[in-house]
């Protein structure tokens, strides 16, 4: 079963930068309300595409990633493509929100 890759400063380079695809990738903190309510959403997307990653960054414990992507508000969602961000959503929103900006780039 596939499942939310949780990522840090030392995997973010193999596992989104370096990625030939799309990566969803969730920058979140566990304070943060909006996030949490965004959580199950995430969540559910992990089998909804194949070949799509769906990530999660922490921005407490990745103070230096969260400085890199300049996150000012969170959650804050960066949709990769082959190494660079193609779309950013801000704030919880709808599930279809999500699934139709992945969508847009495979």
């Amino acid at each position: 079963m596939k499942e939310v890759l949780h990522l840090t400063q030392d995997t973010f380079q193999k596992e989104v930068k370096d990625f030939e695809g799309v990566a969803l990738v969730d920058f979140w903190a566990p304070w943060c309300g909006p996030c949490q309510m965004l959580g199950p959403i995430i969540d559910d997307l992990v089998g909804e595409f194949d070949g799509v990653k769906i990530c999660k960054v922490n921005v407490d414990e990745q103070g230096e990633l969260a400085q890199e992507y300049e996150i000012m508000s969170i959650p804050c969602i960066h949709i990769f493509k082959n190494g660079e961000i193609v779309e950013t959503l801000i704030g919880a929103q709808a599930k279809e929100s999500y699934r139709a900006a992945i969508q847009k780039h495979i």
